[in-house]
């Protein structure tokens, strides 16, 4: 769901805690940049800001998600779409005889209860439901979760502290992707300078040096694959992290898919001229904002993902692209009519909620078109029906 979009200056101002807490970030963040001699990498403050054991933000015990949050996704607006997914899975599972289900960066564990319930309904039920979970609070609030609206289920998920080894069956990552860290870069006198955090008083500043050698290759692979050269001042984001991530999913991968679904876009689209400014958002208190150096520890940071770039990183991994699609275009050919068949039967009261809910999922100007889905498969699969239709894999 999209956010409200606000200027810095009208964001709400954190409660004590928060505040006192993001004060606890930025000392650490500093003492990260005293010790590199003046400024770290915008990777490394996205690294501290989101991943810092304790302090950040995805680490810490905050509320992230949701009304109390700073931000709500697909599978808290409606447990639809995790049942559409169940209906992908349980395709994959009837060709493998059976299987297990991964989810890296379950949230607040909405999407395991929903895949999880569907799947019991169509009698597909996975071998084991792995968390991948790198908050001890978050795992905490998923399992309690679980226990209360799936107890009878609960034997089946297990948290994992690493990815599993000859893994079998699906993994759904659902707004992982755009939370990896990523370097930032600006063209300057035809150079590649790589953007860099240093301390000014107690605030945080950017600076800018010559690019290392990966975030060199990287930007200049990109200009050679587009034909194109950056313009003066142009500045884009490179998720090297992304790229490392996909491959260790993949490489976990012996039979089976990979859904990664998240805001994002081809290549050619990501690297536009006309988007000269990159594609960094924040999100605090469900207000979308431009600035990253500000609130750290408090405020999400996240970047639009480069989906052709996924697609490379599964191909070298020696998997294939098996669909590329908006989330809308998922949910309506992956089995949305058949779960709202019962939707004449519902109150007024409840059509009205339904309805919203199926808006906010597949309007092009809510969620439907800026939230993609790539499909990534390994082994002699069919694909399931839905990637068959309004596929995209000819603009990545």
């Amino acid at each position: 769901m999209q956010p409200k979009r606000t200027d810095r200056l009208e964001l709400p101002k954190p409660d004590a805690i928060s505040a006192s807490h993001s004060r606890k970030v930025a000392a650490a963040i500093r003492v990260a940049i005293d010790a590199a001699g003046g400024s770290i990498s915008f990777a490394e403050y996205m690294q501290h800001a989101l991943y810092a054991p304790g302090l950040g933000y995805y680490s810490a015990g905050a509320a992230k998600f949701g009304a109390a949050g700073d931000f709500v996704t697909a599978p808290e607006i409606s447990p639809l779409f995790g049942a559409v997914l169940a209906q992908q899975v349980a395709c994959v599972f009837a060709q493998l005889g059976g299987g297990d289900l991964l989810e890296p960066g379950a949230g607040t564990g909405a999407l395991a209860v929903s895949v999880l319930r569907k799947l019991r309904e169509l009698d597909a039920l996975p071998g084991r439901y792995l968390i991948l979970e790198v908050s001890p609070d978050l795992q905490e609030r998923q399992e309690q979760r679980l226990r209360a609206e799936v107890p009878e289920l609960l034997s089946r998920v297990t948290w994992v502290a690493q990815l599993p080894q000859n893994f079998s069956g699906v993994v759904i990552a659902n707004e992982v992707v755009d939370a990896l860290p990523v370097e930032r870069f600006r063209i300057s006198a035809g150079k590649v300078l790589q953007a860099r955090v240093s301390a000014e008083g107690p605030r945080f500043a950017w600076s800018y040096a010559d690019a290392p050698a990966a975030l060199q290759k990287a930007v200049t692979q990109i200009e050679s694959e587009l034909g194109v050269e950056f313009a003066e001042g142009y500045e884009s984001e490179v998720s090297l992290s992304a790229r490392h991530w996909l491959s260790d999913v993949a490489d976990a991968v012996s039979t089976g898919f990979i859904f990664v679904i998240d805001y994002g876009l081809s290549r050619r689209e990501y690297y536009a001229q006309e988007r000269h400014e990159g594609w960094l958002r924040c999100h605090f208190r469900h207000h979308a904002h431009n600035d990253p150096l500000i609130l750290p520890g408090i405020q999400d940071v996240t970047s639009w993902v480069d989906f052709s770039a996924i697609a490379e990183a599964a191909c070298s991994s020696g998997m294939t692209v098996a669909g590329y699609l908006t989330q809308a275009d998922l949910l309506l050919h992956g089995g949305l009519q058949e779960e709202l068949a019962d939707f004449s039967k519902l109150s007024m009261t409840e059509q009205i909620k339904l309805s919203a809910q199926v808006k906010l999922l597949t309007l092009p100007a809510e969620m439907g078109e800026n939230f993609k889905c790539i499909v990534l498969a390994r082994g002699d699969l069919s694909v399931p029906p839905a990637l068959g239709m309004s596929d995209r894999m000819h603009r990545l």
